[in-house]
């Protein structure tokens, strides 16, 4: 555990759970399991809030939030946005337009291909690249088919793509060193990096949560899988790790877990949250 933070106790001191959505909540296939539906109300019989945190959209999230009866602000765009369940907006961040276009060059020179999330619309300049259509499947709405450098306006989050996993971990590495402080870069996935303003990043989703809801960072818990799910361990009083995570990430975390395909999220809820034995 990397946090200087004192841990937070099974049972007694926590009071929020924060979960990331794919490769923790729910399977590789985006199954919610019963088990950690379960789990869920299990946390509200005790009296801790739960809510998630995503690189989705806020609206690509619905189908997790309607079983698990979300109450609590919701961070889509790994904190870009902050949302009530009904999807009416807490706060936005966004990437000033000089800045998404830089990013996009960046994207497009690693030979990488950059999708724009741009307010609510999800843009793409290929409907048949990869990724998109599976992309379309997890979130439940199609992409917007056009010149993705064309509005940067209101540009919440820069997705670069690629299947060539050694270039994305580059691309990440790039990008962050291009931006220095000015934005986030981040992998969400092994063939994603996520780029949003600076202040949207899992870590800080912890703090708005802080400020939003009244609870202390250090009586939360985090559960994540990917690197971009690093900056909220280092802010919450106990992390839990996915099985399958990368050692890096392990390393980071207060326990490791099972992996998303064996119950990870719930196995990590039960054992280290609720203390069952």
């Amino acid at each position: 555990m990397t946090s200087t933070r004192t841990p937070a106790v099974p049972g007694t001191d926590i009071r929020l759970v924060l979960a990331d959505v794919d490769g923790t909540l729910v399977t590789k296939d985006k199954i919610l399991t019963p088990r950690a539906i379960r789990a869920v109300a299990r946390l509200r019989e005790r009296g801790i809030l739960f809510t998630i945190t995503s690189g989705r959209p806020p609206k690509g999230m619905k189908m997790v939030i309607d079983p698990l009866e979300i109450s609590e602000p919701i961070a889509g765009f790994n904190g870009g946005m902050m949302v009530r369940p009904d999807f009416t907006v807490i706060e936005a961040r966004t990437l000033p337009a000089d800045t998404a276009r830089r990013v996009i060059g960046i994207i497009r020179d690693h030979k990488a291909d950059p999708w724009v999330y741009n307010g609510n619309d999800w843009i793409v300049s290929n409907s048949e690249a990869p990724h998109v259509a599976r992309e379309q499947w997890t979130v439940k709405f199609p992409p917007v088919v056009g010149k993705v450098d064309e509005k940067l306006d209101q540009v919440v989050k820069i997705t670069g793509v690629s299947d060539d996993l050694a270039l994305m971990k580059r691309l990440e590495h790039d990008l962050q060193q291009a931006l220095g402080d000015t934005a986030s870069a981040a992998l969400s996935q092994p063939y994603y990096v996520d780029v949003t303003n600076r202040d949207a990043n899992k870590g800080g989703v912890v703090m708005t949560l802080e400020r939003l809801l009244g609870i202390p960072a250090a009586q939360m818990v985090t559960l994540g899988d990917q690197p971009n799910d690093v900056l909220m361990f280092r802010k919450s009083g106990m992390s839990i790790a996915m099985g399958q995570a990368s050692a890096e990430v392990q390393a980071q975390a207060t326990h490791v877990s099972t992996s998303c395909e064996e119950e990870g999220f719930a196995n990590g809820i039960e054992k280290y949250v609720l203390g069952d034995a």
